[in-house]
């Protein structure tokens, strides 16, 4: 065995083994040079993407007609030597970015949206040495080309966000079941503490879009999709009491919306986009706001009666009514709540398509009452004048239709942004134009579609008094009622300085408007009824110029019980729907309180956000 260990037989074992080393380093450093050849080929391709995104969204590219957006991708791709051909392609899309609540971003493609921009391209180069050698391992047809890609998406940086609010006055909760069972159309019995858990409780917006997103089975992110959807109001409320547990809330809130989940279970489509519009592209950075659960509460049965065929019946001990009355309301137009959104593209258009905008509920209530149940003006009324009308030969009618109507048209309060600054978010303003208007009081007979929210209001006089002559009214003379108070706008530009970031708790204190003499105005509207007179046209006759003469005494004494009477039923009925009723929907009559909120968003220019 020694033969083969000596030094002669071992002379060319070096030679092999440097051989081998060489080949294998030679295998190595070809790998290592193919490898980096795609590896350069694949960044000089993602440079290409990247540059071309964020010059198209810094030229301010679109994808509507015209396609700017591409050509700016185009030209950019040119500079950096990519050249568009067979081997080569470059697509460009326009579209939003999303950012839901888990915080993985996402891109929307969207052509009428520019505020992100996608470029993805794509060039085929000659196949890796390692590629080749595995496709004849591995049996597959060797291709000799192999094609690269890159996907960049750049963004503008987040622009400046502004909210509106309208804050209600804080209400009697004692009162909220009857006028939420009115409005909701079935019985509601929530717990002071409840409700008092609402009025201190507040929602994050974002949070409540994601869980209703995820209730209605709409793509995450897509709140333009989701402000369309069709949804019933219970859940509405079953997506704000998933976010309330899920957030924390007390016992008491958690109860409240429960119950009230429960409750409502009106199978009336509604849209959320009716009480809250975004604007275009908005981010869902700029939903992280909170809103008042009360008011989030309010809004959602408000905007299921206004879709409602038929008006709410309203508890008429509320109005301290009884025998013979009946009182309605119905939600003409729900609250607004305002849109998170740009302020400089509120600006160009205060009221255009991208304004920042909330106003409060408008309601119509309509209290009907039987005059001849509620008071004794028929049989005083008769026995006055009956023995007069008959020797003068004239048909007497007293209350011929006793129904009297009182409807109070209220709210319309809005208010939206005109102008900003934001030198830094401590160096800031927001100013907004703010209208309130003073509630339209009708009184007589209400037209029969009072309801509508597209037709016209109208009321005609109530005949409380007719005495006729040969079947010609009120040609012995009489009394009708009639009262159409107009409603009266007041508005007022005012500056919020250095308002709260958006998501905190708006400007305190809030700016007021209140229009002057508006509730003596109304009062006095009821408590000096005008009543329209006619005296009498025909000519009794010689012998009956005394009877007739007497006639006209009593006419003045029965004007002036017509008079008296009616002002003690209107005076505290009014009274009763200016403080209870109203005061509840949150609706202040004359008055408006308004917060806001402004954060300057990011400077400096576009960045690749994908």
């Amino acid at each position: 065995m020694s033969q083969f260990r000596g030094p002669v037989r071992q002379r060319g074992a070096i030679g092999l083994m440097a051989a081998v080393t060489l080949g294998l380093a030679l295998l190595l450093m070809l790998l290592v040079v193919d490898t980096g050849r795609l590896y350069m080929e694949q960044r000089k391709l993602q440079r290409v993407v990247d540059t071309a995104a964020l010059e198209a969204v810094s030229r301010g590219g679109t994808c509507l007609p015209g396609l700017t957006a591409a050509s700016y991708a185009n030209q950019s791709a040119t500079r950096n030597g990519f050249t568009v051909d067979a081997s080569n392609t470059l697509a460009t899309t326009c579209g939003t970015l999303l950012t839901p609540a888990s915080g993985l971003r996402t891109f929307t493609a969207d052509a009428t949206q520019a505020s992100a921009i996608k470029v993805v391209a794509s060039r085929t180069v000659t196949t890796s040495f390692a590629g080749g050698v595995q496709a004849l391992v591995s049996g597959t047809p060797t291709s000799l080309s192999t094609q690269l890609n890159a996907t960049a998406v750049a963004a503008l940086p987040v622009p400046p966000v502004a909210q509106l609010t309208i804050r209600s006055t804080l209400v009697d909760v004692n009162l909220l079941n009857g006028i939420s069972s009115a409005m909701g159309g079935v019985p509601i019995n929530l717990t002071v503490a409840s409700w008092n858990g609402l009025l201190a409780a507040n929602i994050n917006l974002l949070n409540f879009m994601d869980q209703l997103a995820v209730d209605l089975h709409v793509t995450a992110g897509n709140y333009t999709q989701l402000l369309a959807a069709d949804a019933t109001v219970g859940q509405l409320l079953q997506a704000a009491a998933t976010v309330a547990r899920l957030n924390g809330a007390t016992a008491d809130v958690q109860l409240g919306l429960n119950s009230l989940v429960s409750a409502v279970v009106s199978p009336t489509k509604v849209h959320l986009g009716d009480i809250l519009n975004l604007q275009t592209g908005t981010t869902s950075s700029a939903l992280n706001a909170s809103v008042n659960a009360l008011q989030l509460v309010q809004a959602f049965l408000e905007l299921g009666n206004s879709k409602s065929a038929i008006a709410g019946t309203i508890p008429v001990s509320l109005l301290g009514l009884g025998l013979g009355a009946t009182a309605k309301i119905k939600v003409i137009e729900p609250a607004q709540f305002s849109v998170v959104g740009n302020p400089a593209l509120a600006k160009l258009a205060p009221l255009g398509a991208n304004r920042i905008y909330v106003r409060t509920a408008q309601v119509r209530v309509l209290v009907s009452l039987d005059l001849s149940l509620v008071t004794n003006l028929v049989g005083v009324v008769t026995s006055t004048l009956s023995v007069v009308t008959g020797l003068l030969g004239l048909d007497l009618y007293v209350l011929p239709n006793p129904n009297l109507d009182i409807s109070l048209e209220a709210g319309g309060g809005s208010s939206y942004v005109t102008d900003y600054t934001c030198v830094s978010d401590t160096n800031k303003s927001l100013t907004a134009n703010t209208t309130t208007t003073v509630a339209e009081l009708r009184v007589g007979r209400i037209n029969s579609d009072w309801a509508s929210s597209t037709s016209p209001m109208s009321v005609t006089p109530l005949t409380l008094l007719d005495i006729r002559y040969a079947g010609v009214p009120f040609s012995g003379g009489g009394a009708e009622l009639r009262i159409d108070s107009p409603a009266l706008q007041t508005s007022a530009s005012t500056t919020f300085i250095n308002p709260p970031k958006v998501g905190l708790a708006p400007s305190d204190p809030p700016y007021t408007l209140t229009a002057s003499n508006a509730i003596a105005g109304m009062t006095q509207a009821v408590n000096g009824v005008q009543l329209i007179l006619h005296t009498p046209t025909f000519s009794p006759g010689l012998l009956l110029a005394a009877v007739f003469n007497t006639l006209n005494t009593l006419l003045n004494g029965v004007i002036s019980l017509l008079t008296t009477t009616l002002n003690s039923i209107l005076s505290p009925l009014l009274d009763n729907l200016l403080n209870n009723v109203l005061n509840v929907l949150g609706i202040d009559v004359g008055k408006i309180q308004v917060g806001a909120n402004l954060s300057c968003g990011q400077p400096g220019k576009a960045y690749l956000v994908i």
